[in-house]
């Protein structure tokens, strides 16, 4: 009970601090804790299937794309309201994508790996030649409805839903669900020959990760106010996303919100210096140095190094 309240506090104040940050730095920070946001939205939704389940995607986009792209023809093409069309973003990357990608569920290993960068390779080639009028073709679209204007408040939204949704996969992974989607990931066989159904569960992760991905997908296109399929469906994109949840600490909640902040204030700070491709490089030089020094990511880092500290005290 004293270690859940432990918890408890250690989201508070991260709470707290987080709503407590426009007070004290500049409005180009707030843009850069914006993307940070959306990144550990996106990292903390391949978390839930890969990062849990051991099944390494290599096409999330292909999920944030789904509830982007949706949510974008909507308000653009049918006038529909913000208010209607991320739900239904939500829902139609939700079941799409099961759709798609439910016989890659009974496949594992690299094998799983290479289906899913596959299907976002394929997103990509079709939303550019199928119904350009749509989907803009290789342009995409601009002049898209916002969820809200300025740097301050497109922060206090994308805090929120991050919060929201880091909250939501913290709870839940601490249920017997979340417990044993984590088997599965140590030992799938084990889970499998103790009676429990193990497509049944990586189908309830992919649901849960599709439903986040989607949101994140559909208010980000919103927050920018325009899509392009070039760096939607980028291969550097999905790499940050992975990067992201590995430094971090995979597996974990906090640790992708650790990853996602670190990468974008890191790839932010290269601009300057390098700033085209060259700075991924550097980064996924960082990424691997931390990697051998701790394959846990940072949030195993930190919680070492706590530990220590409370010892040695």
């Amino acid at each position: 009970m004293g270690l859940r309240w432990y918890h408890f506090a250690l989201w508070i104040a991260f709470i707290g601090v987080m709503f407590a940050l426009p007070e004290y730095v500049s409005k180009g920070t707030l843009r850069t804790l914006i993307f940070a946001n959306f990144l550990a939205v996106f990292a903390i939704s391949w978390d839930v299937l890969s990062g849990r389940t051991g099944y390494i995607s290599f096409g999330h986009p292909f999920l944030i794309g789904i509830g982007a792209y949706t949510s974008a023809i909507l308000t653009k093409r049918f006038d529909f309201p913000l208010e209607a069309s991320i739900p239904i973003a939500v829902l139609v990357t939700m079941v799409g994508g099961l759709v798609v990608l439910l016989p890659a569920l009974r496949i594992r290993g690299s094998y799983f790996a290479l289906v899913t960068l596959a299907y976002m390779e394929l997103m990509y080639q079709l939303v550019q030649v199928i119904r350009p009028d749509l989907t803009g073709g290789t342009r995409g679209m601009s002049g898209l409805p916002t969820l809200t204007r300025g740097a301050e408040n497109g922060f206090y939204m994308s805090t929120c839903l991050m919060l929201a949704v880091a909250l939501s996969t913290w709870l839940l992974m601490r249920t017997r669900l979340g417990t044993a989607l984590s088997a599965i990931g140590m030992n799938e066989d084990a889970v499998s020959g103790s009676g429990l159904s193990v497509t049944r569960l990586k189908m309830v992760a992919f649901l849960f990760s599709a439903m986040l991905a989607g949101l994140g997908g559909a208010m980000y296109v919103h927050y920018l106010g325009s899509i392009a399929p070039r760096a939607l469906f980028d291969i550097n994109f999905v790499f940050t996303i992975i990067v992201a949840a590995l430094i971090g600490g995979a597996g974990t909640t906090i640790g992708p919100i650790i990853g996602a902040f670190f990468l974008t204030f890191l790839l932010e700070y290269l601009r300057p210096w390098l700033p085209g491709a060259e700075r991924y490089l550097i980064y996924g030089g960082v990424a691997l140095v931390l990697y051998m020094i701790q394959p846990k990511g940072i949030f195993e880092l930190v919680r070492q190094s706590l530990s220590k500290l409370r010892r040695a005290t």
